[in-house]
């Protein structure tokens, strides 16, 4: 990518470079059943698009003032833009009208699309891809201080219910704090393995970015929020102690709740976990507004929070808090637990995730293309 590209050019680029494989070939817009109806719907969607080159051109930015070319949400409305210009040249011009109906979103009264999440998804991806080693770590490393919050809270909470309530009901009540920390990442924007698993594997799931450079950006991620996880739990962890929220018996006791089940259960407890923070990624694309998102992030680490599953980042806290102050758990058991755990997350977001939600984009596709082979030999009969 030249160094002179414009974020809004880049975006546009990632927008063409999204189009899997079976995207490039010949497509048909459904308006395709005759000349004329396929005339307007051409102009009927031109008219309806808002183009990232007319949009955010530094011309109309002079001319109207309301125009923002650096507005913080160009990224979210990329799939609504796609514009002729956007895609390959060696693609008709029916045929990009096929693709953009198939990846726009222009009715804000419906859900998006799964192609439109799916391209806003991987925008977001190529974006992390390119961001340099220092942004990325210093990124994660945010994330994992800023998770910690959660277990901070859960804690506290724990140690007051646990007084009045039996230990397994307190655990239950404090875990519904679980979405604290979560809060503050999702909708801050810091990069946490977990809630970014699902979303950086599908470039190279679409053959956008080589494997390698996927396993270094996940190696970046994982080591800033495992620091950070470290370090919230050596200082803030220590502070709650001296505060008297929370004592070294709270600390173990949930150590154990965590760490009391075989390594198969663990390892399969992960893989839920892994599954519903890419469901979360999932969804927080496909919501519009920030209210939303939250509401969407509260019920999904909320549930995992109820559930007792195991979560790679959180659980690296809860353990090494109790690895650092509690009576119970070893440096053995912690990195074992780790190990287990962060596999167990990575294939239930990838697997579970990325690769269904990619699969059924190009299942769209193909039908697309189905349909508008059907409405080409519809025609070609009637005209013979």
């Amino acid at each position: 990518m030249s160094q002179n590209n414009t974020p809004n050019q880049s975006r546009r680029q990632d927008a063409q470079d999204i189009l899997p494989d079976s995207a490039r070939v010949s497509t048909t817009s459904h308006s395709s059943q005759d000349d004329d109806a396929s005339e307007h719907h051409k102009k009927d969607n031109m008219a309806h698009s808002h183009t990232l080159q007319h949009s955010h051109s530094p011309e109309d930015s002079h001319a109207n003032p309301h125009v923002d070319s650096h507005h913080p949400d160009d990224h979210i409305k990329a799939t609504e833009e796609l514009d002729n210009d956007d895609l390959p040249e060696e693609i008709s011009e029916e045929d990009k009208e096929t693709i953009k109906k198939v990846a726009g979103d222009d009715n804000l009264s419906q859900a998006k699309s799964y192609a439109s999440i799916l391209v806003e998804q991987v925008i977001h991806a190529k974006e992390t891809f390119e961001r340099s080693l220092g942004s990325l770590f210093t990124s994660a490393f945010t994330a994992g201080l800023e998770i910690g919050i959660s277990f901070f809270v859960i804690l506290s909470a724990f140690a007051l219910l646990n007084d009045v309530l039996p230990s397994r009901y307190a655990m239950v009540l404090s875990s519904l704090l679980y979405p604290i920390g979560f809060i503050i990442v999702v909708i801050g924007q810091s990069l946490l393995f977990t809630e970014q698993t699902s979303l950086l594997s599908l470039p190279v799931l679409n053959k956008i970015e080589p494997l390698h450079k996927l396993l270094r950006l996940w190696g970046i991620v994982i080591a800033g929020n495992i620091v950070g996880g470290c370090l919230f739990a050596a200082l803030m962890i220590g502070l709650g102690l001296h505060m008297h929220l929370f004592t070294d018996h709270a600390i173990d006791a949930y150590a154990e709740h965590i760490l009391g089940f075989e390594w198969w259960v663990i390892f399969g407890s992960a893989v839920l976990a892994g599954w519903m923070m890419g469901v979360a990624a999932w969804l927080v694309t496909s919501a519009r507004d920030t209210l939303s998102r939250i509401v969407l992030v509260s019920i999904i680490t909320g549930s995992i929070g109820f559930l007792g599953l195991h979560h790679s980042i959180v659980g690296n806290i809860e353990v090494f808090s109790a690895l650092l102050y509690g009576n119970t758990v070893s440096l053995w058991h912690y990195l074992i637990f780790l190990v287990v755990v962060l596999v167990g997350n990575t294939v239930g977001g990838v697997v579970f995730v990325a690769v269904l939600k990619n699969r059924t984009f190009l299942f769209e596709i193909e039908r697309v293309k189905e349909q508008a082979a059907e409405a080409r030999a519809e025609v070609d009969r009637r005209r013979f």
